[in-house]
Formats: C-alpha cells, structure tokens, sequence
C-alpha cells in the first residue's frame, strides 16, 4: 500500500469487508429492464424495478470515456502530483496513466471534463442523438458534463437505456478497457467465472440514508452488448469476491457477439494438394461453396465443408493451395476442434487462451491480417466451420491470452512452456479451473487481453522518417537537459482526425497532422519532448518545452 494514503481513503481500505445478504442484479434487453436478487441468508431484500434511485458514483466516468472516444477528443495522459487523494485510483506521484487504465483503475481526475476541455453543447448534442430526444425528465443527468456527480441518483431503467443507447462501434474501446477489472482491477481473480463475458465499470459509494454504509458493484455491458448494472453492500472489490460464482450463474444467456480480428490460414502446408473437388467435379480456383474433397499426393482423402470462408489458389506450377480466412475467434474454435475436444470445458477454455496466444506470438502480419500456416510443427485448424460448442469456448474466452512467457502446446507431453492436453483434461476432471491449468503449465504467465487498441493508430511515416533522422541532430543539445531520457524505442506517430496534438506517454505515442510546414515540425519535436520528459517537472512546462522544440528545429535548419 502506498505510503501517502491519505488517513480516511487508508480506513476505508483497512477496514474489514462487508458482505451482503443480497446482491441486486439488473440488465436491458429487447426493450424492457429484467431484475434478479441473489440472496445469501438474511431477510428477504426489498424487490425494485426500474424506478429505483441508484448513485452514478464513478459510473460517469465510462460516459466521458465514451464521449471523449466516440469524438476523437484528446485525452493526454494524467501526471499524478501526489496532492489530489483522488490520485490514489491513478498513479504514484511523477508518474502517468493513459485512458484506458484510468478507466479501469476508476481515475476521476484524469476524466475531469474540464481536463479535457468538453464543452456542453457538443456533449448535449451527442447524446440527443443517441438517446432520441434532449436529455431531459429521467435523463437530466447527462445533459451538461459539468454537472456528472457521484451522489447525484439516477433512474436504474434510465442508466441502463443510456447505456443501450451506445452502438458497438463505440463502446469497442471502452470494453476493451473493462476487460481488466476481472483479470488485475477490483474485480482481480473473477476472471475464472466470467471469462471475457463482463465489460463493466465499478463503482463505491454509501448508502443515501446511511452515509456510513457503503454500497458497490459494477454497471457495463455483457459480451453481446447487453447493458447490465449490479449493486451490493461493501465496496466494489468486496461485491466481487463475495458473489462472482453465482452472478455469473445467474446472468442471462449472452448471444454471438461480433468475431473481430482476421486470420489467415495456409492449410496443408506439409501435405502437397493433387485436386479439390466438389459435387460437380474438380474444383476451379476461387471461393469454395458447399461440401467438398481434398485429395493428396500421397493418396489420402479429406472432406471439407465451406462456405466462402475457404480460397482455392493456384501456387506457380499450377498446385492446387487452400487458404482460409476467419475471425479470430472462429480460427481458435476450430483449432480447439482439430487439437482436441470440448468434453472437458475448463481444459478447453485452457487449450483456447493458449491457441490465441500462440497465433499472437507467431503469425505474422499481411495486409492487416495475422497469417499462419496450418500444421502439426505449428497449429492444426480444422477446415470445416466451427462446432457450436468450440466456437462458444472461444467467445467465452474472447480476447484472453497468456502474458509474460512463450506459449506452447502438445497432445501428451508438458514440458516447460508446454501445456500437454492429455495433463490439462487430467486437472479438469479432478475439479481444476482453467486459470489454475494455465498457472500450471506456464508459471511465469499472466492472464491478459489480447486488445485491438493498435487499430487505433493509423501511422504517419513521413512524420517518422522525419523525426528518426531529426533525433541524432538534437543528441548533442537533449544529453545536456536536465531529465531527458531517450524513449526506449522510436515512437509511433499517429493520425489526428480532430482536436489538438498530443502524445500519449504510456504507449510512446504521438498523434498529429502530417507534415506540411514549420509549425507541424515544431509540433512534432514539441511532443517528442513530452515524451523524453516525462519522468521530469520540466516536461509539463509548455513554455519551456515549446522554446526547446524550436530551438530543435533550428539545428535540423543549420543542418542543411
């Protein structure tokens, strides 16, 4: 625990836990808000509906992020200075945090609206929009960021309905973020019992009538998108560890959501094709439809079914190829059907995590696609589509990977690094989870996410070469700078759709307009600056960073 807690935030987190008799649950679907109470011992709870009156607590911090996201607005990251006890939620004093963990870590400051610099109108425009009217009546609350509050009360149908209000395309990012909250946030160790299913942010608060009881609990969305809102007694991280088992039990039926990614896969690369042929012969090169048979070199046969998904290509020499092409979560289910079984679930949501982790540490990157080939030296991927039961694994365990260590796999034998099937269904059926199979086979590892956040950046290689051919130039005036430290690595810089500059210092990142004139180069070498400052007070000095920038163009001037 830091040092500088303050005394009353140290009270509240020393303070033995307090466990509810009842756990509220509510989500929105097909129009109408459906209500669940979980009850352990006690009496029984008072029934609400959707007229009851809940805290927004941090919970308008997932509104901001939306917002901010949804719009482009700038969201540079939050240097803690150690005074603001909110800070607690964020980063030690001198260091920084960037959006998404400031979203999962619950960091208010960083999403003060005046931070960054959200003015009402476009807020209040944004989501009339989404919401059909003005917010206005039951949605009062949204209608001025300024006035967002943790004690103001809001209608429960009303937050759900703001948050059904989101499309999928813009709460992409904000889901990514809250996938952390059960794998490291105050949800850390639920991910056993949710898998990727819950997308929430948490919330603390106390009770309206009793200030010295507090309240917790979570409100986000499902997989599939489903907005849902949970609360109990005790704080948030006290809510999880108390009901995880029996609310995710008790969640409702979670639909397919969207399969994102995209892999392709060389099949048969080890075994030479002598033809394909369907039900009207031999089949010509292009998208393969219906039922088919491919026929080796050496003599065997193999059936295959596709539905577009399959390519057949022609190598030089006129060799038949296959080539496939799928969401991430249909190439995983179907080399959890082609490697193994779904029998034992927790061995194969063990086996699932560890094939997409696989694909990420080695495909390799084609036209915006992860490409592997198809093999036992690598991953077999069956070419038929995906059983209902491995593509639900896959969904289940949708972006979960192993962090930290290389990840292999193998019918029978473990080794280090080396998960073995046969070990994996051993431990399921003595009554192991998957997370406890994982920890098993790959003790250095850590459960993680498997994000698209690098969709995010589109890159600016003019801006690039540029500033890789400027930074040697400046070496000889940075190394005599008080607190400049060479990034680790050349960092990205990304388009800016709108809004000002800015970099984004946990990611090594820049985002501005390409190159045109003298000023876009000082913009430039004004946020590489940030970037090379940023364990230093002198990289929140604009004045001084700014004069520094120019005076770095300048060299590049005297350079030609």
């Amino acid at each position: 625990m830091r040092a500088a807690l303050p005394a009353l935030m140290a009270t509240l987190l020393l303070a033995a836990p307090v466990f509810a008799a009842s756990l509220d649950v509510a989500w929105w679907r097909d129009g109408k808000m459906e209500v669940r109470q979980l009850r352990q011992g006690g009496t029984a709870p008072l029934p609400f509906d959707g007229t009851r009156q809940v805290p927004l607590a941090s919970l308008w911090k997932l509104f901001v992020y939306v917002y901010a996201s949804d719009n482009k607005v700038a969201m540079p990251d939050y240097r803690c200075g150690g005074r603001d006890p909110e800070e607690v939620y964020c980063c030690d004093a001198g260091q920084s945090i960037g959006h998404d963990a400031a979203l999962a870590q619950s960091c208010g400051p960083f999403f003060s609206p005046q931070r960054l610099m959200i003015a009402a109108t476009p807020w209040r425009r944004y989501w009339t929009a989404r919401l059909g009217s003005a917010p206005a009546g039951d949605f009062a609350w949204l209608a001025d960021p300024a006035q967002l509050a943790p004690g103001r009360l809001v209608r429960l149908d009303s937050l759900l309905r703001a948050l059904d209000s989101i499309p999928a395309a813009s709460r992409v990012d904000a889901e990514a973020a809250l996938l952390r909250v059960v794998l490291d946030g105050r949800g850390a160790g639920t991910a056993r019992w949710f898998g990727s299913q819950l997308r929430v942010k948490t919330y603390s608060w106390h009770e309206q009538r009793r200030t010295d009881e507090r309240i917790g609990g979570a409100a986000g969305w499902l997989a599939d998108g489903t907005p849902i809102w949970f609360g109990g007694a005790g704080g948030s991280s006290n809510v999880f560890e108390q009901w995880a088992p029996r609310l995710a039990a008790s969640l409702p039926p979670v639909g397919a959501a969207d399969d994102g990614g995209c892999v392709v896969v060389d099949y048969f690369k080890r075994y030479p094709i002598r033809a394909v042929r369907g039900e009207r012969g031999v089949a010509v090169p292009g998208p393969l439809n219906g039922r088919y048979h491919v026929q080796f070199e050496n003599g065997q046969n193999l059936a295959l079914r596709s539905s577009g998904e399959l390519m057949l290509l022609q190598e030089k020499g006129g060799r038949p190829q296959l080539r496939g092409r799928f969401g991430v979560n249909e190439y995983v289910a179907r080399v959890l059907d082609r490697e193994a079984s779904t029998d034992e679930p927790e061995a194969a949501k063990a086996l699932a995590i560890a094939a997409r982790t696989y694909l990420q540490q080695n495909a390799v990157s084609v036209a915006g696609c992860q490409q592997i080939a198809d093999s036992s030296a690598t991953q077999r991927v069956s070419p038929s589509p995906a059983t209902p039961a491995a593509l639900a694994i896959a969904r289940w365990t949708d972006q979960l990977i192993v962090d930290g260590v290389t990840v292999r796999y193998h019918s029978t034998l473990s080794s280090e690094g080396t998960m073995a099937w046969s070990e994996a269904v051993r431990q399921a059926r003595q009554g192991k989870h998957y997370d406890e199979l994982l920890a098993t086979a790959y003790p250095g590892g850590a459960l993680s996410t498997f994000g698209n956040t690098g969709a995010r950046c589109r890159r600016l290689a003019q801006n690039e070469d540029w500033l890789a051919r400027s930074v040697p130039r400046w070496q000889r005036v940075l190394l005599r700078e008080a607190g400049y430290e060479a990034p680790p690595q050349a960092p990205l810089v990304c388009a800016l759709s709108s809004g000002a500059p800015y970099s984004e210092q946990s990611r090594n990142r820049i985002f501005m307009r390409p190159l045109a004139t003298r000023e876009d180069r000082i913009t430039l070498a004004h946020e590489y600056l940030h970037l090379g400052l940023r364990r230093h007070p002198r990289g929140q000095d604009e004045e001084y960073v700014e004069r520094l920038a120019r005076r770095l163009v300048d060299l590049n001037l005297e350079a030609l």
